[in-house]
């Protein structure tokens, strides 16, 4: 895959905007670790997170729903319901729990992530 770096974060080319359902998640491999990507459409906005839960070390995330929670998009773990915010990967129900984010660019039709 591709990579750019700019302000010290590298881009790696992580699918085609189609790959994602809209107002849905995916899953790509990047750098040997599993990044959940998320096409927020309602929204018209983009995610990534860690695609593990800690709360079990499951590689789930992505298959997770998304929403919002008082004006703060969030996803909810399919397995445990554990729900994380899209924007800082806190845990929103138990704050012992958090997933690393990721920024998102969009750019000719390609989704990059930045690691």
């Amino acid at each position: 895959m591709e990579t750019q770096t700019q302000n010290a974060v590298t881009w790696h080319i992580a699918c085609h905007v189609n790959d994602i359902p809209e107002d849905g998640g995916g899953c790509a491999l990047i750098d040997g670790k599993q990044i959940a990507i998320f096409n927020f459409a309602r929204r018209g906005e983009w995610y990534a997170t860690d695609n593990q839960c800690p709360h079990r070390q499951q590689m789930a995330v992505s298959r997770g729903m998304i929403g919002s929670h008082e004006g703060e998009p969030k996803v909810a773990c399919p397995f445990h319901k554990k729900t994380f915010s899209l924007q800082s990967g806190q845990c929103l129900n138990d704050d012992s729990y958090k997933i690393n984010t990721f920024p998102v660019m969009v750019k000719e039709n390609l989704v990059y992530i930045g690691i």
